[in-house]
C-alpha cells in the first residue's frame, strides 16, 4: 500500500478528474438504484402482487411515509390513466434510468482516462529523466534489458492494474455501501447477520492478493532478465553469427523464457481464481442469510422477526446479489493493487536511486578555461571493497598544451579521461580546473569545458544535422556545414541525396567507422571546447580511414588545450608531454624523443609496434 501511495503521488495535478470521476460514479448508483427501486415496487402494485394504498398517507416524515405516498399517487395514476398507460409510463421511466446509468458510466471513464495516460506520462517522464541524472557507474551496475522492462512493462502494468484499479476503489465501496444502506433500511436484523458472515469471503480474497504480489515481484524480474539476453543478442548479432554461436544464445534465452512462463502461468492461475472464489462465498453467504431469513420467516423464531415477508426476503436478496460483483471488481482492484505493487517497487527503485555525482547548490560558474587542469593525489576505485585503479596521480595540463596518455589495456588511462568531465568523483585526492575542484564547480559549466571524442563513436537514430548539433540544438546551418568541414565529414554528406537531413540509423549503422568517427568530431567542432579528451579516437580505423580522421583531429586540436589516449604511438609523437602508465601509475613523462632516449617503458612500447 505504502507504494501505491507513492505512485498516487503523481495523480495530484489530475485530482479535479478523480472527483468528476467519483461524482459521475455517484449519479451512476443512484440510477441503478432508481432503476430496481422505482420500476420494480411500481410493477408489483400494478400487478396486483402489493396491495395498493388507497388512502392518502397526510403529512410525510419518513421513509415510510414517503414510500406510503409514492404508492398511493402511483394508484391514482392508474385510477385516472389505466394500466396500460401506466405500463407505458413505467417502461419508459426504466429505460430513461438505464440510460441514465450508462451515460453516467461512460462519463465516469470519460473523465478518468486522461488522469491515467497523463500519470502514465509522468511517471515515464520522472523515469527517463532520472535516468538521465544518474551517474554511468549505475548502469554499469544494472542490466539494459532490466531496466527497459521498467520503463516499459512495469510502467503498462501500473497503467493496467493501479490505475485501472484506481476507479473501481472509488466505485465500488459507493456501490456496496449504498446497497448496505438500502438493506439495513429493508432489515436491519438480517443485515447484522449478514456482516458476521460476510467477514469469511474477505479473509480468502486477501490470502489471493498476498500470493498474487509474491509471484508478480518474481516474474518482472525475470521479465528484466529476459529483455536482457535479448538485448544482448541484438547488440552481439555479428560475434553469435561468427562464431555460430546461434543454438547456445538461443538456447540461453528459451530457458530464461521458460522460467519467466512459468512464473506467469503461476500467477495467472492465482488472479484467475480470485475470481470463482469470490462468486463462491458471495453465493454461499447469500443462501445462508436466504437459510437465516426463510427460518424466522417460516416461525422457526417468531420472536426474532426481520421484518419481511416472503416477497420482500426475496427482493432483499436481490439487492444483496447486488453487492456480489461489486466485491468481486472491488476484490479484483485489491488482488491488481498486489500485482502492480511489484512494478510499482521496481519503478520506485529507480526513482529513489541516489545520484553520487550531485551538484552543491553554492556551485562555482566555470565559462571559460584560463590556466590548467590538475589531478592532485589521485587514487580510484570502482567499488568501495575493490581494487584502485588509480594511485596517487599527479598531472597538469597546461592550457594550449597537448598531453597524452598511453600505456597497456587497464592500466588506467581511460578512467582519468573519466575523472575529468566528472562521470565519475575520485576516492581520494581532487581534479581541479584553474584552481576549481571540479566537485565545487557547476556540471553543466564543467562538461561544457570539453568536447570528447570517443573509440566508440556514439550516434543517435536521427539526421546528421541532429546527430551534429547534438551539444548546441540551435546552430545554424552554416554553423553545421562549417562543422563538418573542419571534420572532414562535409564530402561524404554532400554525396547524400538528403544531405545533412538523411537518417543516420540506430548507433549511425548507415554509415561507415570513419564516417561515424568524422560525425562525432564534427560534434565536438560545433560545440568549439577549449579542452579536448580524444579517447582512442583513431584505434578502430582503417589506415585510410584513420588518416583522413586524424587529419581532421589535426585541426580539431589547433589552439586547444588537448588530453589523448592512444595505442598507435605513431598519432602522439608530436604532443608536448606524454605519460606511461602502468597498473594504475605513471612510471614515465615527458616528450617523445627524451622517453626514447630514456629506453625504458614506452621506448618498450615504440619497439613493440614497429615490429607489430
Amino acid at each position: 500500500m505504502k507504494n501505491y501511495l507513492r505512485i498516487l503521488r503523481f495523480a495530484k495535478p489530475y485530482m479535479w478528474r478523480a472527483y468528476l470521476n467519483a461524482f459521475f460514479n455517484l449519479m451512476m448508483i443512484l440510477f441503478s438504484f432508481g432503476s430496481l427501486g422505482v420500476v420494480i415496487p411500481l410493477l408489483q402494485i400494478l400487478f396486483g402482487t402489493v396491495k395498493r394504498v388507497a388512502v392518502h398517507p397526510g403529512e410525510v416524515e419518513g421513509m415510510g411515509d414517503l414510500k406510503e405516498l409514492a404508492y398511493y399517487e402511483f394508484g391514482q395514476f392508474l385510477d385516472t390513466h389505466g394500466e396500460g398507460t401506466a405500463l407505458a409510463y413505467i417502461c419508459i421511466a426504466g429505460a430513461v434510468m438505464f440510460l441514465m446509468k450508462n451515460l453516467f458510466r461512460y462519463l465516469a471513464l470519460w473523465a478518468l482516462a486522461p488522469l491515467r495516460n497523463g500519470v502514465i506520462h509522468d511517471i515515464r517522464t520522472a523515469v527517463h529523466k532520472q535516468s538521465l541524472a544518474l551517474p554511468i557507474s549505475y548502469f554499469t551496475e544494472k542490466r539494459k534489458g532490466d531496466t527497459l522492462a521498467r520503463m516499459s512493462s512495469d510502467v503498462t502494468e501500473l497503467q493496467w492494474s493501479f490505475l485501472t484499479s484506481l476507479e473501481m476503489m472509488v466505485r465500488d465501496p459507493l456501490m456496496i455501501i449504498g446497497t448496505i444502506i438500502f438493506l439495513i433500511f429493508l432489515s436491519a436484523k438480517l443485515t447484522l447477520f449478514m456482516f458476521i458472515v460476510l467477514p469469511i469471503a474477505g479473509f480468502m480474497m486477501a490470502w489471493v492478493g498476498k500470493t498474487l504480489k509474491r509471484k508478480s515481484v518474481k516474474a518482472q524480474s525475470q521479465l528484466g532478465y529476459l529483455l536482457s539476453i535479448f538485448e544482448e543478442t541484438l547488440t552481439g548479432l555479428k560475434v553469435l553469427k561468427a562464431f555460430r554461436a546461434e543454438p547456445t544464445q538461443d538456447e540461453r534465452f528459451q530457458s530464461a523464457s521458460r522460467a519467466y512462463t512459468r512464473t506467469m502461468n503461476s500467477a495467472l492461475r492465482r488472479k484467475d481464481l480470485g475470481s470463482p472464489i469470490n462468486e463462491f462465498l458471495g453465493a454461499g453467504v447469500m443462501f445462508l442469510i436466504m437459510w437465516y431469513g426463510g427460518k424466522i420467516i417460516l416461525g422457526a423464531e417468531p420472536s426474532n422477526s426481520i421484518g419481511l415477508d416472503g416477497s420482500e426476503l426475496i427482493g432483499y436478496l436481490g439487492l444483496f446479489y447486488q453487492i456480489i460483483p461489486a466485491m468481486r471488481s472491488f476484490t479484483t482492484a485489491i488482488n491488481n493493487i498486489q500485482k502492480g505493487s511489484a512494478s510499482a517497487e521496481r519503478i520506485i527503485e529507480i526513482l529513489d536511486a541516489e545520484n553520487p555525482i550531485e551538484e552543491k547548490e553554492n556551485a562555482v560558474s566555470i565559462n571559460e578555461f584560463k590556466s590548467e587542469i590538475e589531478l592532485e593525489n589521485v587514487s580510484f576505485k570502482y567499488d568501495a571493497d575493490g581494487p584502485y585503479i588509480l594511485k596517487d596521480i599527479n598531472l597538469k595540463v597546461a592550457k594550449g598544451k597537448t598531453v597524452a596518455l598511453v600505456g597497456a589495456s587497464g592500466s588506467g588511462k581511460t578512467t582519468i579521461s573519466n575523472l575529468i568531465p566528472r562521470y565519475w568523483d575520485v576516492t581520494s585526492g581532487s581534479v581541479k580546473i584553474d584552481g576549481v575542484d571540479i566537485r565545487d564547480a557547476k556540471l553543466a559549466d564543467l562538461r561544457g569545458l570539453m568536447g570528447i571524442v570517443n573509440q566508440e563513436s556514439i550516434l543517435f537514430n536521427d539526421t546528421i544535422r541532429t546527430n551534429i548539433s547534438l551539444g548546441k540544438p540551435d546552430a545554424s546551418d552554416d554553423e553545421i556545414r562549417k562543422a563538418a568541414e573542419v571534420a572532414n565529414a562535409a564530402e561524404f554528406i554532400d554525396k547524400m541525396e538528403e544531405g545533412y537531413e538523411t537518417n543516420i540509423g540506430e548507433g549511425g549503422s548507415k554509415l561507415s567507422g570513419g564516417q561515424r568517427q568524422r560525425m562525432s568530431i564534427a560534434r565536438a567542432v560545433l560545440e568549439d571546447p577549449p579542452i579536448l579528451i580524444l579517447d582512442e579516437a583513431t584505434s578502430a580505423l582503417d589506415t585510410e580511414s584513420e588518416r583522413v580522421v586524424q587529419d581532421a583531429l589535426n585541426k580539431l586540436m589547433t589552439n586547444r588545450t588537448s588530453l589523448i589516449i592512444a595505442h598507435r604511438l605513431s598519432t602522439i609523437q608530436h604532443a608536448d608531454e606524454i605519460i606511461v602508465m602502468q597498473d594504475g601509475e605513471i612510471v614515465e613523462r615527458g616528450t617523445h624523443d627524451d622517453l626514447i632516449n630514456t629506453n625504458g617503458a614506452y621506448a618498450n612500447l615504440v619497439n613493440m609496434q614497429s615490429f607489430a
